[in-house]
């Protein structure tokens, strides 16, 4: 069995009947990709979804980011870069497929702005398009760009993403852009910098987070687990 496929494992249950026969159950432990296409923090990301209870697949490779359970997305830097680390690998067809066939999907920081069709940073540039809107860089006057540190984030939806985090929460943050949906509905947490910002999206099956949940220490293990639960 390849290293991408379900692991199945096996555990006797209680005995049957006055005989004791046991009798085994199946429990299948699913398979979370981490797409890899050259963006940066993959190995904590990859330590971080593990410590949450997943078996994670490290992976550039469209054919097991498509037979993956459910799907995460990391990345820094620039928007341009990550479009054609994406295209380098053909992995945006993957990426696509895996969306529509209704897989969990998990976009960090980066890997959020790339749901979006296109970003202030690198106008030439496409994103996957998946979610309507754009990317926008702060400009905000007395706040410093990039945003790094630590600030809150406040839930404006009912997001399983986001099951018994408070608001107020604290996460890690280390950008300069952020997303502008069209559709203000997905918005799923905001946070202030000056003003009110989409630190977390949700649209169906697709989430993305524009803080780092693997340097949030427990709230953004929690969040981690909550994705590997759902």
């Amino acid at each position: 069995m390849s290293i991408f496929c379900n692991f199945l494992y096996f555990r006797d249950t209680l005995p049957i009947g006055l005989k004791g026969v046991p009798r085994l159950a199946q429990r299948v432990s699913l398979m979370i990709a981490v797409v890899d296409y050259g963006m940066g923090n993959i190995h904590s990301v990859t330590k971080a979804t593990q410590l949450a209870g997943a078996q994670v697949l490290v992976t550039d490779k469209p054919e097991e980011v498509l037979v993956a359970d459910k799907v995460i997305l990391p990345g820094v830097g620039a928007f341009c870069d990550g479009v054609e680390g994406l295209k380098q690998r053909n992995l945006t067809g993957a990426i696509l497929e895996s969306i529509k066939k209704g897989k969990y999907f998990l976009g960090i920081c980066l890997g959020m702005q790339l749901l979006f069709e296109q970003s202030e940073e690198s106008k030439d540039a496409r994103g996957l398009g998946i979610l309507n809107g754009k990317v926008k860089k702060f400009s905000i006057k007395g706040f410093k760009v990039p945003h790094i540190g630590w600030n809150q984030i406040n839930p404006a939806l009912n997001c399983k993403l986001l099951e018994n985090i408070p608001q107020g929460a604290n996460v890690y943050f280390c950008h300069s852009y952020y997303v502008e949906p069209e559709e203000k509905s997905i918005i799923a947490a905001t946070t202030d910098y000056g003003e009110k910002f989409a630190s977390v999206i949700n649209q169906d099956n697709i989430f993305g987070v524009q803080f780092h949940p693997e340097k949030s220490q427990s709230v953004g293990l929690k969040i981690l687990k909550n994705f590997v639960e759902l």
